[in-house]
């Protein structure tokens, strides 16, 4: 492999929104447009002042994603209409919309407080999610990070939403750390369970088959989740019949150092500000490479499931996701399985969690590598246990590759890192199906969930 230089501090992509236009340093924040004035960090801490020239924020509006703007912050946070006019009139539009929608006044928000003195509609979901609260389990899955365990867990234990409990599948540890962090918190809804097998699909089986929840939600340790994650991901099981899966809207939760900021661009969690269903039937999108194009329907950091329905797929493939030879594409055949069998997958964005990416420069090289192997991996997986995906799958082989190298062509990174990662990427693909086959091999007859004992 071609030895990287270190990121630079680079400058914002000419003319591109959000996470695309950003360079480091850059503080990211939140801002509730129905609280003008309360800027938070991803914590939900109150920032008083800025640190840095430039601000990644997330405008929201009733706990919904409206906008992610990069903002000047020399003079302080920008107010809301400041936002919004950064945002440009797609943003203000939205806004507008989103008021009419709730049933409240569509002028300027400096003037209206945003509808805030009644009951928002776009709430009323989350309120029937809470007074129902479907028993959930939340599977975490770590190795060896307990820093990053104990911050994910201080996220968990303080959610809005009434009924849960947390699993935490220690894979394969080297020390007792995690152990440790669990049983002090003395918190009974916390669970703690060891996995000596390698790899996170074989982790989260072992959290799905403890799992007493009607609902089992996965995150990961280096991941600090919103106070209404869990109710969102309850509430986007009834935006349809047969939502089997629910996934949310991933944002990083610092930018600080250039390995930061390449990770955020290039891995592309974010999937958007827009809720929707997907299915074979009449939710099927616009989408050439549908439904193998399942990495824009989510991310494994934050999904949910029926957890019978997850069951009965087979779970996860114990022969893909990081740390095995596969690297990755356990979450990507789960989604895939989901949509192929019928059922319907809903993707929320107020189902929001911010991800730590890695701080260190060899960071990207490595996420971009390990996309390429998951990627080849994921697709080896769901041909396999699902040959009647196999025609049309070589049916879109063409607009596959089409689509990659336009894909590279426009992502919006320094030209030295564009063809670097994209490099980085194609390599790892090509070597997807020998490392997918070492992963079978060493995992062969590794359990796969299929019906919990009792259900």
């Amino acid at each position: 492999m071609r030895r990287l230089r270190r990121p630079d501090h680079h400058a914002p992509a000419g003319g591109a929104s959000g996470v695309r236009a950003v360079a480091a340093p850059t503080q990211v924040a939140a801002v509730e447009l129905g609280h003008p004035g309360r800027v938070t960090d991803p914590t939900g801490a109150r920032l008083d002042r800025p640190r840095t020239a430039r601000a990644l924020v997330l405008v929201r509006l009733h706990g919904h994603p409206v906008a992610l703007v990069v903002v000047d912050t020399a003079g302080g946070f920008p107010d809301p209409e400041d936002l919004l006019a950064a945002g440009g009139p797609q943003v203000a539009a939205a806004v507008r919309g989103h008021l009419r929608q709730d049933r409240g006044p569509a002028r300027r928000p400096a003037e209206t407080g945003l509808g805030v003195a009644t009951t928002p509609a776009c709430l009323e979901g989350r309120r029937a999610a809470l007074a129902r609260a479907r028993p959930v389990t939340v599977v975490v899955a770590t190795r060896d990070r307990p820093a990053h365990l104990a911050r994910c867990l201080d996220a968990l234990v303080d959610l809005d939403y009434p009924t849960y409990e947390i699993v935490v599948v220690d894979n394969d540890p080297t020390s007792e750390a995690a152990a440790a962090i669990v049983a002090a918190r003395r918190d009974g809804r916390i669970r703690y369970v060891r996995e000596p097998r390698r790899g996170l699909a074989a982790a989260h089986n072992t959290g799905l088959a403890v799992a007493e929840g009607d609902i089992v939600a996965f995150t990961d340790d280096d991941v600090v989740v919103d106070g209404h994650w869990l109710a969102e991901l309850a509430t986007g099981f009834d935006a349809a019949d047969d939502v089997a899966c629910v996934t949310g809207l991933i944002l990083p939760a610092e930018l600080e150092t250039p390995a930061q900021v390449l990770a955020a661009q290039h891995g592309a969690f974010a999937k958007g500000l827009g809720a929707r269903v997907v299915d074979r039937g009449i939710h099927r999108p616009h989408d050439p490479l549908f439904p193998f194009a399942a990495g824009r329907l989510g991310s494994g950091a934050n999904m949910a499931f029926h957890a019978d329905t997850l069951r009965g797929l087979g779970g996860f493939d114990p022969a893909t996701g990081a740390g095995t030879p596969a690297r990755g594409g356990d979450d990507l055949a789960a989604f895939l399985a989901v949509v192929a069998d019928g059922h319907r997958l809903a993707y929320r964005p107020s189902a929001l969690v911010w991800h730590h990416h890695r701080r260190d420069p060899a960071a990207p090289a490595a996420q971009a590598a390990s996309y390429g192997t998951g990627l080849g991996a994921y697709l080896a997986s769901s041909l396999l246990h699902r040959p009647r995906l196999v025609p049309t799958f070589l049916r879109l082989v063409p607009a596959g590759l089409a689509e990659a190298r336009a894909s590279s062509a426009r992502a919006a990174l320094p030209p030295p890192w564009r063809e670097e990662l994209a490099r980085l990427e194609r390599r790892g693909l090509i070597l997807s199906p020998v490392a997918y086959g070492l992963s079978r091999w060493r995992t062969r007859g590794a359990w796969r969930p299929s019906k919990a004992p009792g259900r």
